[in-house]
């Protein structure tokens, strides 16, 4: 026993005795050292007792370093410090990177000046070592300044970070924290910045943005996807985004748009909140503004991927979607409008579901503008639609425009006659019935003369309702049934109107001439079934319009502008004297030379033979002039012997 004693006495006292580990406040005290040495060796240390939960002890460990050596020990990890071996760079830089992304867990670090001043290093480092392991810690700095002050934000944009982290996005790995921390910066930037200058200057990298981030959107399945979706609709419902549609339309690959139809598809088709579906509509609608309707047919699969969906699966969702929000809104801006009470809070309300109504009707349009293509030959559509899925279409087309007629039949009761709402509803109203004028007939009827009158918001005129309607009105009034709903709807009078509007904008685009040609020939249609349906000779309106004709014809040798003004005003003719014209207010002295003028120019080009080729039109409206006139130029002493001098052929008068 002595000898076990004393053996173990001897092995005791042959150990050293164990050495005392270093405390946080033997790191604090290298930290404050002299030597840069120190310093260093104190910052290795620390990362042992810091939690990165725990502030207060991150705030002594910055306090005791102090921000001149952290801006050495970065300057000399890029190469730009005389301190320090060069082969150890590479450390440098890693630990300084490391150390300031610690410091900035801290908001009042994160916050202050000298880390702001470094943003314009971080993204140096982050232009030249893309790849690199330091990046991830270089996109939490930059996040975590710029979260914190908004000069960060500032510095950050005017140090080309917003190209430096578009550039980077397309090859980040899906679903990392580096990827969501670059969508929070480009958030960052869009939400602090004003929006005018970030998009007319950067509209190529938010196209980058938006292409990468469509990707996530496409492929995640958890929260990251609803915090792409709400990236990707800023970037595109703002109003300043025109730019960056150009620059996508651009894109040679347009995998980006066939991800925002995998990613708006897996939004609608599962069950999330009501807001997440509106913001995937807002989303499809700017999408098919930037690449057209046909988007909302095509491939569902994504690259590598064995799951498939049907090519028609998107519009299908588009469309109940937005069904269910049109009825849901409509519901609610009735009972906000005619029911709640009139308080302040009521009015932003109403304007944000107006906003979010526009989008809904949006997309039913440009719904109904696809399938208007259906049949053609060179829809693309024929071949992945089935019968079944065009059925449901017109289907549910149908049951949502009757739903609109009833808010507007809703409002006809409350005496409401003006608000963009009302004249969305009647444009939407107006593009299906374009297309089915016979659509929701009874229900048409009876609003008709209500819709022709309905103003938007600024309007001092219903001059956009008409418009929205002449594609239906002109179908209509080819039968003498449909003349009649117009002219018992008291509107015959707001349609001649809109063509004088038309007529006097006096800038004639493609557009615009499209409309003044509807105008012309639901008017004309009238017309020449006025026995019919009794039209008032002594209307005023008529007179201001054989003006805006002649005026509209002057200076032009369009055949077909000359045939239309003239026939119109032949059969306006009809109706008057030669001394009941002149003597109206309206009608000057002059206007009789120039209505004249334009009688006789059409008999010259019939005569001429100047009218097109396929100008069976034009002949048929040459037939309804020769007739009106033999009915009244004996009346129009004036007009005849214009036109006689004109005409290039022996005339003979027919009574």
């Amino acid at each position: 026993m002595e000898q076990q004693a004393s053996s173990s006495g001897a092995s005791s006292s042959s150990q050293a005795p164990p050495q005392s580990q270093p405390s946080f406040d033997d790191c604090l005290k290298l930290l404050r050292g002299e030597r840069d040495e120190q310093r260093l060796a104190g910052l290795l240390l620390v990362t042992k007792f810091c939690n990165k939960d725990d502030h207060a002890a991150i705030r002594k460990v910055y306090d005791a370093v102090g921000p001149q050596f952290l801006h050495r020990l970065l300057r000399t990890g890029m190469g730009k410090g005389s301190d320090g071996p060069g082969d150890n760079r590479d450390a440098y830089l890693q630990l300084s990177i490391t150390v300031l992304a610690a410091f900035c867990r801290v908001p009042e670090i994160a916050a202050s000046e000298d880390m702001v001043t470094k943003i314009p290093l971080i993204v140096e480092i982050m232009s030249t070592k893309a790849g690199s392991p330091i990046i991830e810690e270089c996109y939490e700095f930059l996040f975590l300044v710029s979260a914190a002050n908004e000069e960060g934000v500032k510095t950050m944009y005017e140090s080309a970070g917003l190209h430096v982290v578009a550039s980077q996005m397309s090859i980040l790995p899906d679903g990392s924290h580096m990827i969501e921390l670059a969508m929070k910066l480009v958030q960052i930037i869009l939400i602090k910045l004003p929006s005018e200058n970030v998009y007319s200057e950067h509209p190529a990298d938010l196209s980058m943005v938006v292409a990468a981030v469509a990707k996530q959107f496409a492929v995640l399945q958890n929260a990251l996807k609803f915090e792409a979706l709400h990236l990707l609709s800023t970037i595109l419902s703002n109003s300043y985004s025109v730019p960056v549609y150009d620059a996508l339309r651009l894109m040679k690959n347009d995998v980006w748009s066939t991800n925002m139809r995998i990613g708006i598809v897996a939004i609608l088709q599962n069950r999330v909140a009501p807001s997440h579906k509106l913001q995937a509509l807002i989303l499809a609608e700017s999408v098919i503004s930037i690449v057209g309707e046909g988007w909302l047919i095509g491939e569902m699969n994504l690259t590598n991927s064995q799951d498939s969906l049907p090519a028609d699966r998107c519009i299908l969702l588009v469309l109940e979607s937005s069904r269910v929000e049109i009825a849901v809104l409509l519901n609610d801006l009735a009972y906000l409008k005619y029911e709640a009470s009139k308080e302040p809070s009521n009015k932003e309300n109403i304007l944000v579901k107006q906003r979010n109504l526009g989008i809904a009707f949006s997309l039913v349009e440009k719904i109904i503008k696809l399938i208007s293509s259906f049949g053609g030959e060179e829809s693309t559509a024929n071949a992945v639609i089935s019968e079944s899925t065009f059925t449901k279409i017109i289907s549910g087309l149908n049951e949502t425009i009757g739903v609109v007629l009833d808010y507007l039949r809703d409002a006809k009761e409350h005496g409401q006659m003006k608000g963009d709402d009302l004249l969305a509803a009647v444009r939407v109203i107006g593009s299906y019935l374009a297309e089915a004028p016979h659509a929701c007939k009874d229900k048409v009827t009876a609003l008709l003369g209500y819709m022709l009158s309905i103003e938007g918001e600024d309007e001092l005129s219903p001059f956009y309702s008409i418009c929205f309607l002449l594609p239906m009105l002109c179908q209509i009034t080819l039968k003498t049934g449909g003349c009649k709903i117009l002219a018992s709807s008291g509107a015959l009078r707001e349609v001649v109107g809109c063509l004088i509007a038309l007529i006097e904008q006096n800038n004639y685009t493609y557009e615009d001439n499209g409309s003044i040609f509807l105008a012309c020939d639901t008017v004309l249609n009238l017309l020449l079934k006025r026995e019919q349906i009794k039209i008032p000779s002594d209307d005023s309106s008529f007179i201001r319009l054989l003006v805006a004709l002649s005026h509209w014809a002057e200076g032009t040798d369009d055949a077909s502008i000359v045939m239309m003004a003239s026939s119109i005003c032949s059969l306006i003719l009809e109706l008057k004297s030669e001394e009941a014209l002149l003597n109206h207010p309206d009608f000057a002295a002059g206007n009789i030379t120039s209505l004249s003028k334009l009688i006789g120019r059409s008999f010259a080009m019939c005569g001429q033979d100047l009218m097109s080729d396929d100008a069976k039109a034009e002949v048929d409206l040459f037939q309804i002039i020769s007739s009106a006139y033999s009915s009244w130029a004996d009346r129009f002493p004036c007009i005849r012997q214009a036109v006689e001098s004109s005409r290039p052929f022996p005339f003979r008068h027919v009574s």
